[in-house]
């Protein structure tokens, strides 16, 4: 989606992500590109952390899993007789969260190990969702942010859905605060033209300089937007199916963004769902409308992909740019994807908006039909 000074969501991660490496303000592990970024001064910028009131108060805080927040974990944990540290599984697929749970008599070292990414899958245990958990404080990590408190993610869209869910199962409510950590440099104007529904604001954001209280007016989700959930994100993470299946029988509407009868958002807005493979095809050839063959003049031809990008970054970036296909086949050996549209005219609409697209470092080449990369 596009404000109408021309900046994206996308534009503005790649902004930063390309800031942080050409600065050498990124730290491992890297490139940042496509990631929560992690940054030199992540440690100092997570000690504000325990000075800030909603830390004091808070009995439970749930921390994202990713590499800036490391320190921030270790903070929670180093006061484990009185607060209750609580991590995102990856991409919810075993559930909710996981509870850090630090063996007996655990030393700072012990402590610090227990808050790294491998310490989460060695001394964790699950958190179900009758456990009846309330969350007092929640820190997430943050591609962009705004001292107004609006945020953009890496556009996977899992801290989103994560307070969602939490929403749902009466874990947070509106007051509950809303913590990033940041470096300086991601601290940008965001116009607010590229908010949506679902997306989670901030209350604080902690950058190694400073801490900023954003007073941000501006509600947070009240719950899962059913209407943007997909059937296959329904079957990956087996959490969001008890959910649905909760306020279904609370009288809910829980219809699935692409069940019959669903009020599908504009394309510029749709998160399309991760396509099976063709079968017989080569590279992946993702396909939501099987058996429907597209004339060759509505292709457009995508070039000088990027050797480490992934099918799911590309769709990503077509869908902020409204240029989403009817199917896209994977070329990923030959760094490159043809897009199938409906007509020429819906295939020359994409290309034109295509064009200057980068992905990572590289500019992407854009062509109509059966031109090809050289």
């Amino acid at each position: 989606m596009e404000s109408q000074e021309g900046v994206s969501k996308q534009s503005l991660r790649e902004r930063i992500w390309d800031y942080m490496e050409s600065h050498d303000i990124a730290d491992f592990p890297r490139p940042v590109h496509h990631r929560i970024p992690n940054f030199k001064g992540a440690s100092r910028a997570a000690e504000h952390f325990p000075h800030l009131h909603a830390f004091s108060a808070a009995r439970v805080i749930k921390v994202n899993p990713d590499a800036p927040q490391r320190n921030a974990r270790f903070l929670v944990l180093e006061e484990r007789s009185k607060k209750t540290l609580l991590v995102p599984t990856p991409r919810l697929r075993t559930g909710l969260f996981n509870r850090i749970t630090p063996p007996p008599g655990a030393t700072k070292d012990i402590l610090r190990k227990c808050a790294t990414s491998q310490g989460v899958r060695n001394f964790s245990v699950p958190v179900g969702l009758d456990s009846s958990v309330l969350v007092d404080l929640v820190v997430v990590g943050s591609v962009a942010v705004s001292e107004k408190g609006w945020r953009i993610g890496k556009g996977e869209g899992y801290a989103d859905l994560e307070y969602a869910m939490m929403v749902s199962m009466g874990a947070v409510h509106e007051g509950t605060p809303v913590i990033t950590i940041v470096h300086d440099c991601q601290v940008v104007d965001i116009p607010e033209a590229l908010l949506e529904d679902h997306d989670l604001t901030v209350d604080y954001i902690l950058t190694p300089t400073r801490v900023i209280t954003t007073g941000c007016a501006r509600p947070k989700p009240m719950g899962i937007l059913w209407s943007k959930v997909s059937c296959e994100m329904l079957t990956k993470i087996p959490v969001l199916r008890s959910l649905r299946e909760r306020e279904k029988r609370a009288g809910k509407d829980v219809t699935l963004r692409d069940e019959p009868g669903s009020r599908q958002p504009a394309p510029s807005t749709v998160r399309r769902p991760q396509d099976r493979p063709q079968a017989g095809s080569r590279g992946g050839s993702c396909n939501p409308l099987q058996g429907t063959d597209t004339p060759l003049a509505a292709t457009v031809c995508v070039g000088n992909l990027p050797y480490n990008i992934r099918v799911r970054e590309l769709k990503r970036a077509l869908q902020e740019l409204g240029a989403v296909p009817l199917r896209l086949t994977w070329q990923g050996s030959q760094h490159r994807a043809v897009l199938h549209y409906t007509d020429s005219a819906a295939a020359q609409q994409a290309a034109s908006l295509l064009q200057g697209l980068r992905l990572g470092a590289n500019a992407l080449r854009v062509s109509l039909g059966q031109q090809r990369d050289t």
